[in-house]
Order: C-alpha cells, then structure tokens, then sequence
C-alpha cells in the first residue's frame, strides 16, 4: 500500500511538473496560431476559436528569412560535426594515455564551465576584432567567428562527458584488437567510436541545441553584415519600440524548434542510452 501511496505521488509530480515544462511551448503555439487581435487582447484566454496562419505568413515573410535559416543550420551543423571529432579525440587521449599536465587539463575543463558566458562576450568581441586581421574567416561579420565560439564552449563539456564513456571501454579490448593486427587508428573508428557513440549523440544534441539559439554571440559579432545573421536575430524586426507583434515573434520561435525537434526524433534512442550512460559514469 505504502510503495503504491509513493509510486501514486511520483507519477503525479512528475506529470505536474512535465504540465508546467510544456505550458510555454503550448502558449508559443498558441499564440502563434491567434488572430492579432486576441494576441493583443487584455484578456487573454488558453485556447483560439478562430486559428489563423497571418502570423506564419508575416514571419516566413521577413526579407532573407531563408538566408537567415540557411546560416544558423551552417553553424549548427559545423559546431556540431567539429565538437565531435575533438572531443571524441581529446577524451581518447586524457583517459588512455598518461602525460605531464592531464589532471590540471582536467580540472581546468570544469573550471571552464563555470564561468558565465556573459562574462567573456566583451573579452571575446576584441579577440574577434582581432582575429579579424589575421584570419577574416574567423572574425566579425563573419560565421566563422560563431562556430568558433560556439565550439569553445561545447568541448569543455563534451570532452568530460565522453571522457566517462570512453573509460568504460575496457583496455582488455584494445588489447584483444592490437593482437588481431588493428591499428590503433583502426581500433579507434572501428571499435571505439561505435561503442561510444551513444555518448557522442547526447553531447551533439547539446551542441546543436546551444549554437542554434544563440542570440547573444551572434547579436555582438555580426554587427554589419546582415547577410551573415542567424535565425535568432530575424526575430528582431518584429520588435518596435511602439508595439511588438507578438504573433509573428511565437510563429518564428514555432518555426525555429522543428529543426531541433526533428533532431531529437531522429536520434532519441541512442540519445536516451547516452544520458544513461552519463548518469553511470
């Protein structure tokens, strides 16, 4: 009776809070899909009779909204594809080999993480003025200054979450590999990399999530070149000092989450064993 009394209040908390988690995307639909003048109405109400597509129309509108989409994709995937392949590697070697200066590499990747991105957007902008001049490619006004960005914040992270999967390979299989005649570069994309490719999966997730909604990099590094803004900043322009509109601002951020929401579909079973096995390790 007791353990039923628990399991009871469990689920109920668990839907409780999962209400409370999704009320704001519901409202964002919602609002999206409202007529104008229920969007501005002072009595707002959590349901439209009249559903309408003007908002979707105004976005989808925006002069260069492709180009925008188009750019946020490029730096998403490339942050996504280069944290990968780093972390994937910089994990290898901090867990298998032993070198002068692990453990302080160590300790500086949580250090990393505990410093407020907010902090280091000045210090970060006169880095990029400055890069600007010896590699433009990676400087302002440029996509590349993102992705660049954007990669340094996800390694830290990604390096110590697959850092505990790839200890949990054991070192008695590079061995049995080494035996047969493997490589260690083979071992390590044909054996390796699959068993942890769970892990992989969880930290792009992550990854792709934080360079595509970024604002706040992307509103302090491309300052002139408009053909070079990301999806975030297409939102500005329905943003007046007089009045916001509202529903065209919900149908845009409506439209930003498909692409997020097709990744999670598309990889959420080796998504879930990956957060799993970060939870083991």
């Amino acid at each position: 009776m007791k353990r039923g009394a628990s399991r009871g209040i469990a689920e109920t908390v668990t839907v409780v809070v999962a209400a409370v988690v999704a009320f704001p995307l519901y409202w964002m639909v919602l609002t999206a899909f409202k007529p104008e003048a229920e969007v501005i109405s002072a009595d707002p109400r959590p349901w439209t009779l009249a559903p309408t597509l003007d908002s979707f129309v105004r976005a989808l509108t925006v002069q260069s909204f492709g180009r925008y989409l188009v750019n946020s994709l490029v730096v998403a995937v490339a942050v996504v594809l280069l944290s990968l392949l780093i972390s994937f590697l910089a994990a290898t070697a901090l867990t298998r080999f032993r070198f002068r200066g692990r453990t302080t590499m160590l300790v500086m990747l949580l250090v990393v993480q505990m410093v407020p991105v907010e902090a280091l957007t000045i210090p970060l902008f006169f880095v990029m003025r400055s890069v600007r001049d010896v590699a433009p490619v990676f400087g302002l006004n440029h996509l590349g200054s993102l992705v660049l960005v954007h990669l340094a914040f996800s390694l830290p992270f990604a390096i110590w979450m697959l850092r505990g999967f790839v200890a949990a390979v054991p070192v008695e299989l590079e061995e049995a590999a080494t035996l047969d005649g493997a490589s260690r570069f083979r071992f390590l994309w044909q054996v390796l990399f699959p068993l942890v490719a769970p892990g992989l999966v969880a930290t792009s997730v992550l990854s792709f999530i934080h360079a595509w909604n970024d604002f706040l990099f992307a509103k302090t590094f491309i300052i002139s070149a408009a053909e070079n803004q990301t999806l975030p900043l297409a939102l500005q322009v329905f943003v007046k000092p007089d009045q916001n509109d509202w529903g065209a601002i919900m149908a845009g951020s409506t439209l930003m989450t498909i692409p997020v929401l097709l990744f999670f579909i598309l990889v959420q079973r080796r998504l879930v064993a990956g957060l799993a096995g970060a939870v083991k390790s």
